[in-house]
């Protein structure tokens, strides 16, 4: 982080960001995740994606990080206006003024000099990126029960061979297949307008990260380490998500290739334990998962090994039993080898925590407010950590509509419903003996359809 040392965030926040405007966040012009697989691109991981024309790359391949779509969102933010895409952060800060949102977050990691120098650039100038997100391919052996077949080859398959999921509400993400905006690899003019990009992007950029599908299925992920045995001058930090399920050939080429990169961090997704764990990421063994873990925490060269937590209706009734994991994985190897970032789901709606009834969500609140309480002081945990837990139990508590797109409550309930009994039935699941009796309990009383 670039804040002075002894600095809060909102010291931080009030000194450099402020002056520039109420809303400013430097992630639109420095940070973005870019889905190269379907042609689409966000500057962080709470707005929408948006498409990225064709038009715009042929002319210059950097737009497919600066579209004219994010350039006029830029303009709003230097002029205090709070794009709509950018929800998620109004929301947390508007519960209480001094709330610490993402978009200081993400604009702290950047060096005062870069945030100046944004700040005063026209607002449709291009930019190269400092830190990106890039997926090549939706390859993945998970089908997790909130993506979808646009970032998994094994959702496709779930769609291809059972159908579209029924009565779920307009909008779902469920109910198409992903062959109509995936584009086959060697075809695909995105991935081409990357590498044609990247010798130039590759002189300013501090972090690539390659999320998917899975990238250690990805032969462009490979052509990435390629590019550091050649370059072993490199400080570039080379960032790769995995959900650490992949064949164990994959692993241990992974722990032997991370040998020749100086900055190499590993994200990997969970949030909560054993079976609950296997149900939401569909295709996880936990066991294998956490052996996994531990042999690359002891034999991979790695900067840091992080754990992306996608907080959902279905995840906190073991996030407690997570967080006594992660603080074992913390004394056992270091605290660099066991970071927490805190994640909200809220796409689809219905997955979103709000869902739940008071009853389940204000037990799971207490439970994690306990455990906040006893490991507050807990050096092992850092202040991001810490904040981004804080943050959570006060969402849970709060926030009643997760965005502007969202349903209301009791379809939101009913499509929750439809989904789990669909969902187990596709994946030969049986929730009622996973979940605490009350959440069955309660499914069962909700009915099918929306009354009229």
């Amino acid at each position: 982080m670039t804040k002075r040392e002894n600095e809060t965030y909102l010291e931080y926040r009030k000194r450099l960001m402020d002056p520039v405007s109420s809303s400013f966040c430097a992630a639109k012009w420095l940070n973005a995740t870019i889905w190269l697989n379907n042609g689409s691109t966000t500057s962080c991981h709470h707005p929408p994606s948006h498409k990225i024309p064709l038009e715009e790359i042929a002319a210059n391949p950097s737009a497919i990080h600066n579209t004219t779509f994010k350039k006029e969102r830029r303009k709003e933010m230097l002029t205090g206006v709070r794009p709509e895409e950018c929800e998620y952060c109004w929301k947390i800060e508007d519960i209480q003024k001094d709330n610490v949102s993402d978009r200081i977050f993400k604009t702290v990691i950047y060096e005062d000099k870069d945030l100046n120098r944004i700040a005063n650039m026209p607002w449709d100038a291009n930019v190269n990126l400092k830190t990106l997100e890039v997926a090549f391919d939706r390859a993945c052996n998970f089908a997790c029960a909130y993506c979808n077949a646009s970032f998994s080859t094994s959702w496709a398959k779930d769609i291809n061979n059972n159908g579209f999921y029924q009565d779920l509400g307009p909008g779902s993400h469920y109910n198409n297949n992903g062959a109509k905006e995936n584009i086959p690899p060697d075809q695909n003019p995105y991935i081409e307008a990357f590498w044609k990009w990247w010798p130039e992007l590759a002189t300013e950029l501090e972090e690539i990260r390659v999320t998917g599908g899975e990238p250690l299925l990805s032969p462009n992920t490979w052509k990435l380490f390629d590019y550091f045995i050649k370059h072993p001058e490199s400080n570039m930090r080379l960032a790769i998500n995995s959900n650490l399920g992949a064949q164990r050939d994959h692993i241990d080429k992974f722990i032997e290739k991370s040998h020749n990169v100086k900055n190499l961090l590993l994200y990997t997704s969970l949030e909560s334990f054993g079976k609950e764990a296997e149900y939401v990421r569909d295709g996880l063994n936990f066991e294998q998962w956490f052996k996994n873990y531990n042999d690359i925490a002891r034999d991979a060269n790695l900067y840091s090994l992080n754990i992306m937590m996608t907080i959902n209706a279905l995840s906190m009734f073991s996030t407690v039993e997570f967080l006594e994991m992660v603080n074992e994985l913390k004394a056992k190897y270091g605290k660099h080898k066991a970071y927490i970032s805190v994640n909200i789901l809220r796409f689809p709606d219905f997955l979103n925590l709000t869902t739940l009834p008071d009853h389940l969500l204000l037990e799971s609140q207490a439970k994690l407010a306990t455990w906040y309480r006893k490991n507050e002081n807990n050096p092992l945990f850092n202040e991001f950590e810490l904040s981004s837990l804080k943050r959570l139990i006060d969402y849970m508590g709060d926030v009643k509509h997760p965005s502007r797109r969202a349903g209301p409550l009791n379809e939101r309930q009913i499509y929750l419903r439809n989904f789990v009994y669909q969902y187990d039935k596709r994946r030969d699941k049986d929730h009622r003996l996973i979940f605490p009796k009350a959440l069955s309990e309660w499914l069962g009383t909700l009915p099918e359809k929306i009354p009229v």
